[in-house]
């Protein structure tokens, strides 16, 4: 892990992007309409909800997450094959898998896959948007909903009960500062230190 750590630095120095997994999706008429999500091999993810969208989202997934993800893209041939079922179910959003910057070359579009290492894939990518929806949520109520901030907390509990939430280390800074402030609703500073304190916990744990 060290050596690849080394690496990845001496690529930044020398101006050389490092690899990454890209997943987009496009289903006009939900909301987003649009998602594009890169995953980099240090476990940085930028989140857009536009292409080219020049100031992203970002977080870090945890080193079990990424390696996951990573394997998971390995078993799928570095997206040299089709995904696509050939079924005809309703339409669930264009999606594409690609890896990038890397001497592996693969692309793949696809609206729905029966293949199982896709599935699990698609689910990971599934989850990094949903808590990166959940963060946006939460920081528009703590900065212009005060009253809204529970109901934001209570959604991204029910998430984190389901472990649906990754790389959560990026939710802490809202949480610690719900929790100390005392302009936000008790229940809301109780459920924000509840939260940060679980976080801290899974983090503890899988360091040790």
């Amino acid at each position: 892990m060290m050596r690849f750590l080394v690496l990845l630095t001496a690529l930044a120095a020398f101006g050389v992007e490092p690899p990454r997994l890209f997943y987009s999706k496009t289903f006009p008429g939900s909301t987003p309409a649009y998602v594009e999500i890169t995953v980099e091999q240090n476990g940085k993810v930028e989140y857009r909800e536009a292409p080219k969208e020049e100031d992203p989202l970002m977080c870090t997934l945890t080193e079990g997450e990424v390696k996951e993800m990573w394997a998971l893209a390995e078993k799928l041939e570095w997206f040299g094959r089709n995904l696509e079922s050939g079924l005809k179910v309703a339409r669930m959003g264009d999606k594409l898998f690609r890896i990038e910057n890397s001497d592996k070359k693969g692309e793949t579009k696809f609206n729905y896959t029966q293949d199982l290492d896709g599935q699990m894939l698609l689910d990971w990518f599934e989850k990094i948007s949903e808590s990166a929806l959940h963060r946006m949520q939460l920081e528009r109520a703590v900065r212009f909903d005060k009253l809204g901030v529970n109901k934001a907390l209570l959604q991204l509990e029910a998430s984190w009960d389901r472990k649906r939430i990754v790389g959560p280390a990026q939710f802490l800074p809202l949480l610690d500062r719900v929790a100390k402030n005392e302009a936000y609703l008790h229940m809301a500073r109780e459920r924000a230190a509840s939260l940060g304190e679980m976080i801290r916990n899974l983090n503890k744990a899988k360091s040790e």
